[in-house]
């Protein structure tokens, strides 16, 4: 087997797991969307699977695009933690609603992310001391 074609299988399994993630929220905040959802899955699963790996691939970039923007955060040089702004999570606004508990859940999610990333700081400063 070719390693591109083993590369592009992972890829485009990634992008189905990562969007039939993202469809599941999506889905379990509405019941209604969830009705449609489980009509749609019953009439054509290959015509899910492309749109889940479509919707994998757009988080995939949204994911690389917020990792990229904290590693650009954390190398540039002379910025301390108490001057530094908050990371903006949202690449691209969401196509629906998110209910209000996993609004909830993000912001917890991104408030746990702060946390740690001054812990890591923290611990390099105090390894840049000894």
């Amino acid at each position: 087997m070719n390693s591109n074609n083993l590369l592009d299988l992972l890829q485009t399994g990634l992008r189905v797991s990562l969007g039939a993630t993202t469809s599941l929220v999506e889905t379990l905040g509405d019941s209604q969307k969830r009705e449609e959802s489980l009509s749609q899955l019953r009439l054509e699963f290959s015509q899910r699977v492309t749109e889940w790996a479509e919707k994998g691939a757009i988080t995939e970039q949204e994911a690389r695009s917020f990792i990229e923007q904290m590693w650009r955060q954390q190398s540039t040089p002379g910025r301390s933690s108490a001057t530094e702004t908050p990371i903006d999570i949202s690449v691209t606004p969401p196509t629906t609603a998110a209910s209000p508990n996993a609004q909830l859940e993000l912001e917890e999610l991104t408030a746990q992310i702060a946390a740690i990333r001054t812990e890591l700081e923290k611990l390099r400063n105090s390894d840049s001391d000894s």
